[in-house]
């Protein structure tokens, strides 16, 4: 796949629409990231999405900081565009199988975290009646993540046997995640603060996006992956290769195939700037400059 500066420039790679079976989208503010989202979001025709979502620093602490296991929640539905959405039985499926020292229900977790209701208005707008599962991810290392996804995997491969539903058609996959978070704010000033710097940076998010989450995905891919997060400052450390790993094994558990990906675009708040748009009363939650920026991707995969 050719990945190269034209990321930069904002341009997207030509999507396969019909077979889209696991997403990486952000969760950044919409007047910065919607071109970002569009690609994803706009091919998508689902009836269930499974969400793997992030666990912000600001909810750990409000929560006591909870690792090496699942968050799940009990609300009975979440607010959506138009309607409601509502939630799939695949939670409470979830609940009553899955070993308990994997996972905890937090509805104040869920209440405080965007990284999942981000990715909502998109996905509701293209897919007005879908069904959520909401999963949110906390620190844990790799070994953690294989042992947990590979039971959630049965789980999730059990439900989709029962009710004789069809990946990419019935049930999708998607990953909440922001790329690089550049900027004294964040503690990351690896390259400096000028153009320069920020033209380091983002090739860096680059490269880690196609060296690690593009192509066929891989145990020894995720491993690297998450070795690499130990030195950027991306939302997606545990939320993607925890995706990856638990669709992926759907994936070989129903089907007999194996994920490949692609990246549908890269792009950052300083490069995209903000949307001209008004009316909407939509805004932005924090500055950017080439002193305090934050990149996103999003990224498609499918069956193969």
């Amino acid at each position: 796949m050719d990945i190269s500066v034209k990321y930069l420039q904002g341009v997207e790679t030509k999507v396969v629409e019909s077979d889209i079976i696991a997403g990486i989208s952000p969760h950044d503010d919409y007047l910065y990231a919607a071109r970002v989202y569009y690609p994803l979001f706009k091919t998508l025709k689902a009836k269930e999405a499974v969400i793997f979502g992030v666990t912000h620093g600001t909810v750990r602490k409000e929560i006591g900081d909870p690792q090496n296991i699942l968050l799940l929640d009990e609300f009975k539905a979440w607010k959506g565009l138009r309607q409601n959405i509502e939630i799939s039985q695949l939670r409470e499926f979830i609940k009553d199988r899955l070993d308990t020292s994997y996972f905890k229900v937090n509805n104040k977790a869920h209440e405080l975290e965007h990284s999942i209701e981000g990715l909502l208005p998109f996905l509701q707008y293209f897919n007005p009646n879908i069904k959520i599962t909401p999963i949110m991810v906390t620190a844990m290392p790799f070994k953690r993540m294989e042992e947990i996804s590979e039971k959630l995997a049965a789980i999730i491969a059990d439900y989709i046997k029962v009710n004789k539903m069809l990946l990419v058609k019935d049930i999708i996959f998607l990953m909440s995640s922001d790329a690089n978070h550049y900027g004294k704010d964040f503690n990351n000033i690896p390259f400096g603060e000028d153009s320069t710097a920020h033209s380091r940076a983002t090739e860096q998010d680059i490269r880690i996006a196609t060296n690690y989450l593009s192509g066929i995905v891989s145990p020894k891919k995720i491993i690297e992956f998450t070795s690499e997060m130990k030195n950027v400052v991306w939302c997606g450390k545990f939320s993607i290769p925890f995706g990856l790993l638990t669709a992926n094994k759907v994936v070989e558990l129903v089907e007999s195939k194996n994920l490949e990906g692609q990246i549908l675009r890269y792009s950052d708040t300083f490069t995209e700037g903000v949307l001209p748009i008004k009316g909407t009363e939509m805004g932005t939650t924090a500055p950017f400059s080439l002193r305090h920026w934050c990149g996103f991707l999003s990224a498609a995969y499918y069956a193969r």
